[in-house]
């Protein structure tokens, strides 16, 4: 319910959906400690969130990578590890855990609150993980809708041709869908290019996820055990489930096995789970809870974001 709620204001009034469903979810966090609706909200903020990662890949197909270029591919390729390595940096600078700044520069680098909630995904549990993951959601979501109006004026201003424009709209902004509005927004050329690019920083998510899952394996594998209370517990995959999901959904989308309605279609199962998914995070937590994080998360976003637009920026100009 939640979920439709956000989905009706967002479709009438315009404005991100995540964040809608996060507010609203927040706002319903009494009904996370009652026993009828506990279980419901773990399930969608656990299962449900990796299903809707998992049908992410049916966006994209291996053509779509390789019309990108060398030149195009490599700039991607260095904006999103080097945004991954400065959140790492910046989180240690801060006092933050490894986790923390992981999930940061991943959010950033990559595809937003999507990025986000499939990182945390496969971290370890740590006392205030799902705060963090929320102030992540909020903070790269007003930054995303914020660069959809500022990037393509900046575009504009440097007056970038449509493909050097695609590239850093589509290089820089988090979200999908505020990718293709920007791009849109200066013509159907720069819109194109620019959702081919951010597909490609999308497509990147699988690996990132293999990355940080093995990265934090044994820690995760830890923590899982002493949640069991001292009982061995099954040790958790290096690939997760949806993983391999996502990996298929590109195969398959790469083959022609889906048609356009039927790839609409998983599009818009992936988005309604992604929606539950942080509704029921929004539900687990609170604004006092969010209070807690203090300015550092924000700042830590802040400061990437940054990064990752003056890199490609300087990039695209170099390369015009």
């Amino acid at each position: 319910m939640i979920a439709a709620a956000a989905t009706f204001v967002s479709t009438l009034h315009g404005g991100p959906q995540l964040l809608y469903a996060l507010f609203f979810g927040v706002a319903f966090h009494f009904l996370s400690h009652e026993p009828t609706t506990k279980p419901g909200i773990e399930f969608c903020s656990r299962t449900l969130l990796r299903f809707g990662v998992g049908l992410l890949g049916a966006r994209i197909t291996a053509s779509q990578i390789a019309s990108l270029g060398w030149a195009t591919a490599l700039i991607v390729v260095g904006g999103v590890l080097s945004t991954l390595a400065l959140g790492l940096l910046l989180a240690r600078r801060f006092g933050m855990t490894r986790a923390q700044g992981v999930l940061s520069g991943g959010a950033v680098a990559i595809c937003g609150a999507s990025a986000a909630l499939a990182i945390s995904a496969v971290l370890p549990r740590e006392k205030g993980g799902e705060r963090f993951t929320l102030m992540v959601v909020v903070t790269v979501t007003v930054m995303s809708t914020l660069a959809m109006v500022l990037y393509p004026l900046a575009a504009k201003l440097l007056q970038l041709p449509p493909e050097l424009a695609g590239l850093f709209l589509g290089g820089t902004i988090h979200d999908v869908a505020q990718v293709v509005g920007a791009g849109y927004m200066l013509n159907p050329q720069t819109g194109d290019i620019a959702t081919i690019v951010k597909l490609f920083r999308v497509s990147m998510l699988a690996l990132v996820v293999v990355a940080v899952a093995g990265a934090f394996k044994r820690s995760r594998d830890e923590a899982d055990a002493a949640q069991a209370d001292g009982h061995a517990g099954a040790k958790q995959p290096l690939v997760p489930w949806f993983l391999w999901l996502f990996v298929a959904m590109v195969v398959f989308n790469s083959a022609g096995a889906f048609p356009p309605s039927l790839q609409e279609q998983l599009g818009t199962v992936s988005r309604t789970c992604l929606v539950m998914a942080i509704a029921a995070l929004g539900m687990k937590t609170s604004f006092t809870q969010l209070a807690r994080a203090g300015w550092r998360p924000f700042v830590l976003i802040l400061v990437e974001t940054l990064w990752l637009a003056l890199l490609v920026l300087g990039s695209a100009l170099l390369l015009r």
